[in-house]
């Protein structure tokens, strides 16, 4: 059998197991003491019979030396209302031992082995020893002899009624434990896992860091177990977050500091275009032109992802998103905008995304849709306050397996239209950083074509 992998299971386990067995360990030793111990005091009770015996059959012999009968202790009390006080005074010692011995079978004999005093008409049968005093042991029988005043006495207790004692003691030692070891089980669980509350909410503030929270994890008042183990994934967090600010400081610095020389490199691709005579030389210069562009547009993506894996994407206030859709819709060309079909509500759409995250993750939403749709076909821009912004373009519907993969990094649908391979990806990024949600569908709600891109804007 397989230990369970939690450590809070364990412990329950291994400290309930480790009690139980005590508990039964400790209940059997003291069976054990406790049956010796009524094995003497039953023993004793034996010689203390004896004891009490003798004297009454001594002196009950003494009175009344000619009565050749069996007489029986209960009716030693009876007899005529005319014996004197020393016969009252017997009888009362009779009741009294006829109390403490009715569990045990005597039997008295004289010098010439006749019966002068029996505890009931088997026991001048049944009990019967060679004399020697001490005790002594048949099957069913444990027996004491003793000798006194010329009279020798029996007493005999059944091993069955010790048994019996025996069965009793250690049931009402395992009566309890029935009830004792689940409520123990019960109270190990609660403390251990009670215990453990510092494990657990370390693994939760554990759960919560990733790429984009890389907070050190709060070390008050942790055990000092855990304390070392705290240090470590804090210094493990600093140096992950110094990575991470340098990775994304060096691609904002390199595609910040790219602009200028590709910028330069355009004008003078686009001026050796427009001098040159040569047919050939110009389509060399176009191609030059187009690849610059391209690694201008890869500059501005890879600028705008330092800037939503990097920068805070929320603020304080909630802020109205129209005019920044409206911005972004109007920096657009006259072709691209003519295919535009935006709808904005009268009303503000108020949202705590940041007013230029929210811009940069417009602006790759409608050229993603501009770029993959069919050409000549509208692209319909929504914004609503209750679901949010609503990209839709028309296409071949995008096989599952495709859809999947389409936000991550450097990865196109199709690889036939010109593109990074970014644009979701920023949009995915700056979804999760901000608390909002992207769904992408293809096709489109309601219909049989198209592309469909979601974005639920965060709220407080």
């Amino acid at each position: 059998m397989r230990a369970p992998r939690s450590l809070q299971l364990r412990l329950a386990l291994v400290l309930g197991v480790s009690v139980t067995v005590l508990w039964l360990l400790a209940a059997t030793f003291t069976a054990q003491l406790l049956g010796q111990q009524m094995e003497v005091i039953s023993d004793d009770a034996l010689a203390d019979a004896a004891e009490r015996i003798l004297p009454l059959a001594a002196r009950d012999q003494r009175y009344h030396p000619e009565e050749a009968r069996e007489p029986r202790v209960e009716a030693l009390d009876e007899r005529d209302d005319d014996q004197d006080e020393r016969d009252t005074d017997l009888s009362k010692r009779v009741d009294d031992l006829n109390r403490r011995v009715e569990y045990l079978s005597y039997v008295v004999r004289n010098r010439d082995g006749r019966v002068i005093l029996h505890s009931d008409d088997d026991a001048s049968e049944t009990l019967q020893s060679d004399g020697t005093p001490g005790f002594s042991s048949t099957d069913t029988m444990r027996l004491f002899t003793d000798r006194s005043h010329d009279l020798t006495i029996i007493v005999a207790e059944p091993l069955s009624r010790r048994a019996a004692l025996a069965r009793e003691t250690q049931l009402s030692l395992a009566l309890p434990l029935v009830v004792v070891i689940p409520l123990t089980l019960l109270a190990i669980f609660l403390v251990v896992r009670q215990t453990l509350t510092p494990v657990r909410r370390l693994r939760g503030d554990l759960a919560q860091r990733g790429p984009d929270n890389l907070a050190p994890l709060p070390d008050h008042r942790l055990p000092s177990e855990l304390a070392p183990i705290v240090k470590g994934m804090n210094l493990l967090l600093d140096r992950l977050r110094a990575a991470f600010e340098a990775e994304r400081s060096f691609a904002a610095h390199a595609a910040h500091e790219l602009r200028t020389p590709v910028a330069g490199a355009i004008a003078q691709a686009q001026r050796l275009r427009s001098e040159t005579r040569d047919a050939q030389a110009a389509d060399r210069a176009l191609g030059i032109e187009t690849t610059l562009k391209r690694l201008n547009s890869l500059s501005v993506k890879l600028m705008q992802l330092a800037r939503a894996e990097g920068a805070r994407l929320s603020t304080p206030d909630p802020t109205d998103m129209r005019p920044v859709l409206e911005i972004v819709l109007r920096d657009f060309d006259r072709e691209q905008r003519a295919r535009l079909r935006h709808r904005l509500p009268p009303d503000p759409v108020l949202s705590h995304l940041d007013p230029d995250a929210f811009g940069i993750l417009a602006r790759n939403l409608i050229e993603n849709a501009l770029r993959h749709s069919t050409p000549g076909t509208p692209v319909e821009v929504t914004l609503a306050a209750d679901t949010g912004l609503s990209v839709i373009n028309d296409c071949d519907p995008l096989p599952p397996e495709s859809l999947a993969r389409i936000t991550e990094r450097f990865t196109r649908a199709t690889q036939s239209v010109d593109g990074a391979g970014l644009g979701l990806a920023i949009v995915q990024t700056i979804a999760k950083r901000s608390g909002g949600s992207l769904t992408l569908v293809s096709p489109a709600a309601g219909r049989t074509r198209g592309f469909e891109a979601h974005f639920a804007l965060p709220t407080a």
